[in-house]
């Protein structure tokens, strides 16, 4: 009798596995859990990590430091790396570059999304979410903080003040062409309103 199995065909496509970042009232959350959403992939907010410490400073309007946020990071990249095949989008601050990097971490092909907006923007944002537990008071430490994606990071830049089904919509196209590709050259912001696609790496 023929055999008649199929041998199998080529891999289909990974699923996306992405970083929405930005500051506090940055929309990262919202457009992160639509995106994953639409992605089919499980969604993940940073800010269900923080230990009861770090959610107590934040709330007295102390700002974290590194060593605080150290554990957290891991135990962010550990939901990175578990879902690395699978895919997955994580909403999270990451504000340094060291912090992406420590995010990639065992998750080589993550891609970056920065919702990004001045902030002037930002604040309004803010004081239209009563009860977080981050204080509008830490606003201008988080932008002091900011990193901007650098040449070499796979990402791009979106402006956050255009609605979040078009957010979504440009965070797929984003995952769906080559510049997320390990290893290809991101698309460099280097206006947090510059609208997408960022301009092209300079580098």
């Amino acid at each position: 009798m023929p055999d008649t199995t199929r041998p199998p065909g080529p891999p289909g496509p990974a699923r996306p596995l992405a970083l929405v970042m930005g500051v506090s009232g940055s929309g990262k959350s919202t457009v992160g859990a639509a995106l994953a959403r639409r992605a089919g992939v499980p969604f993940a907010d940073a800010d269900d990590f923080h230990p009861a410490a770090n959610i107590a400073k934040m709330a007295a309007g102390i700002p974290l430091d590194d060593a605080d946020r150290a554990p957290w990071l891991d135990l962010l990249a550990s939901w990175l790396r578990e879902h690395e095949v699978g895919g997955g989008v994580l909403s999270c601050s990451a504000l340094k570059r060291s912090y992406r990097d420590r995010l990639r971490d065992g998750a080589g092909r993550l891609l970056v999304v920065h919702l990004a907006g001045s902030p002037a923007v930002i604040a309004r944002r803010q004081a239209a979410r009563p009860g977080h537990f981050m204080p509008a008071s830490l606003l201008a430490s988080q932008f002091a903080t900011l990193e901007p994606l650098a040449p070499g990071e796979p990402g791009a830049v979106l402006d956050v003040d255009r609605p979040v089904d078009v957010l979504v919509e440009q965070a797929l196209a984003l995952l769906a062409g080559p510049v997320a590709t390990p290893g290809r050259p991101c698309a460099t912001p280097s206006d947090p309103t510059t609208p997408w696609p960022a301009r092209a790496d300079r580098s």
